[in-house]
């Protein structure tokens, strides 16, 4: 599957970006899928994951509560909302598919095996 992710800029703290992530040569119906980021100097993180059919969630700590992922099938595209964004959130992010009949959990980057471009969201004090 080729993943290709959009919708990152540069926003004042407390505001709001939402990210889409639009799938192409598979079906997205048929991963499970996440999005990580990877601020500079830093390794590449786990931010939040969905199930094949978006009933199932999971959220790091650090953005439970301020970002929602979820999905369209029928457009074959993936989102991130993310609320209440704060300076530590700067980085590029990333969405990403573990192998096909693969699961991504536990939340670890190397069960993601297919990566999008990146996409950089920046925000300001």
């Amino acid at each position: 599957v080729q993943l290709q992710a959009s919708g990152g800029g540069l926003v004042q703290a407390g505001g709001s970006l939402r990210l889409s992530c639009a799938a192409s040569g598979r079906t997205l119906s048929t991963y499970g899928m996440g999005w990580l980021r990877q601020a500079p100097g830093k390794e590449r993180e786990f931010v939040a994951g969905i199930n094949r059919s978006g009933g199932s969630t999971l959220y790091a700590d650090s953005v439970k509560g301020r970002f929602t992922i979820s999905r369209d099938n029928a457009k074959n595209t993936m989102y991130l909302q993310m609320d209440s964004l704060k300076p530590e959130d700067t980085a590029v992010y990333y969405c990403a598919a573990p192998p096909l009949d693969s699961s991504w959990y536990p939340p670890a980057t190397s069960n993601f095996v297919s990566w999008g471009q990146g996409t950089q969201v920046t925000v300001s004090s």
